[in-house]
């Protein structure tokens, strides 16, 4: 089937491709793991012959990842993995790669957004990158018949690595992917400080409000909860966490957080973070009890963490009060304010960039190299998740460090026969 690329979408590609350009090259500028990566793959070429398929948010920071696949010797057909995220500009330069066809469209309906998935799939592809499963999911559901030539895949976040394990659990997973959101370099930094601060930050510069001074409601206490929780705290708000998982709840208790149920949170907080991945986070009970002016937003993955059917079912009247900001008003009065229609804040509000370019710099270095991985020791891993190997892990960190010029110890042959030899006592 002939799909249309995003290019023939646009009335203007060449402008819109031209400015998308722009805002690749500055991303660049600001990742030298990427560049470093780069310029390894350039020259091995360790992807040649290789046709890839992604599903990801279509920004700069993506795009620097799709052209190093792309240098790297692979043909590469991507798509968006939410219908807001994508930028248009950034979508079209991509299309303009000779080895990289996008699909990638802002503001598509369903339809429109899985037809794309399956445009990508029509490449037939051999290496998957994902962001949330879609890709993965249609493969397995729609299209089995690719499975015998996929080599393996990466996720690359944690809705997406959960969906992945539970197919895994059920013995329906048949080709091998990386859990890239569960290693050190991706987890401790992206999820921590990148839905932190790019949360906040787009909350922020979407409504125009100020965090201090008022009460922050996150709902889970996973690693983006913690981040979105740090950062909120930062900024002099006062914070209530809400949690489902006790050993959870005692963290963010221990790290001085107030700990309420969700019922109780909805009834003191001015703004609400879901950060959970789960649906129905914050429901009708939730709705009925909140203050007027409450600000809700995800910064989960899905658009299923506020219910927001049985929040337009309670609704007397709905409008659009901001760009970005859709009021709900209660019988009673009361408007609540969701951001972004329910979606990734950071990533689908109008304003949205996505995570700092330093910190995806990390990410979507560990995605770099695990492709390869898969590439060249594909007969390695049998189908399945798979955690990234740590040797991957610390090759882009010790790239990371050495490009910002920090040094560290080595440990001694004393020190390292030490560590690992059970015979050493006190």
């Amino acid at each position: 089937m002939n799909h249309p690329t995003i290019t023939d979408a646009l009335e203007d590609p060449a402008g819109t491709g031209e400015s998308g350009r722009k805002k690749i090259e500055w991303a660049r500028q600001h990742m030298p793991i990427m560049t470093s990566i780069d310029e390894d793959f350039g020259s091995e070429r360790p992807l040649e012959g290789e046709t890839i398929a992604m599903a990801m948010h279509v920004e700069a920071k993506t795009a620097v990842l799709t052209e190093v696949l792309a240098e790297a010797g692979a043909d590469v057909a991507i798509t968006g993995c939410n219908p807001l995220s994508t930028h248009d500009d950034v979508s079209a330069a991509l299309d303009r790669h000779d080895a990289i066809t996008s699909y990638a469209k802002h503001g598509v309906d369903d339809e429109e957004y899985y037809a794309a998935i399956e445009a990508t799939l029509d490449h037939e592809p051999t290496v998957t990158v994902d962001d949330g499963g879609d890709l993965v999911m249609a493969i397995h559901e729609e299209h089995p018949e690719l499975i015998d030539s996929i080599l393996g895949g990466c996720e690359e976040t944690t809705t997406g690595v959960h969906r992945l394990r539970a197919m895994d659990d059920d013995g329906e997973l048949h080709y091998p992917m990386f859990a890239v959101n569960d290693t050190p370099m991706k987890r401790l930094f992206d999820n921590v400080h990148g839905t932190g601060e790019a949360s906040l930050s787009n909350i922020a510069m979407t409504t125009n409000l100020s965090f201090a001074g008022k009460t922050v409601v996150v709902a889970g206490y996973g690693y983006c909860g913690k981040g979105v929780a740090k950062k909120a705290k930062g900024q002099n708000a006062h914070v209530v966490v809400t949690e489902v998982e006790p050993r959870r709840a005692l963290e963010a208790h221990m790290e001085g957080y107030e700990v309420r149920p969700m019922a109780e949170a909805a009834e003191e907080g001015d703004i609400f973070v879901t950060t959970t991945g789960n649906r129905d986070v914050i429901v009708e009970e939730h709705f009925e009890r909140m203050t007027d002016g409450a600000v809700l937003a995800n910064a989960g993955h899905f658009n299923v963490e506020i219910d927001l059917d049985s929040l337009d079912d309670l609704a007397v009247a709905r409008s659009e009060v901001r760009d970005g900001i859709e009021a709900f008003e209660m019988p009673d009065g009361r408007r609540l304010n969701v951001l972004a229609e329910g979606r990734l804040v950071n990533l689908a509000s109008p304003v949205a960039m996505g995570h700092p370019i330093e910190v995806m710099d990390q990410s979507f270095g560990i995605q770099a190299v695990c492709v390869r991985e898969m590439v060249e020791h594909a007969e390695s891993y049998g189908p399945g998740v798979h955690g990234v190997p740590d040797e991957l892990d610390r090759e882009v960190a010790e790239i990371k460090l050495d490009a910002e010029g920090i040094g560290i110890d080595a440990l001694s042959d004393e020190q390292a026969e030490y560590m690992n030899s059970w015979q050493h006592g006190t």
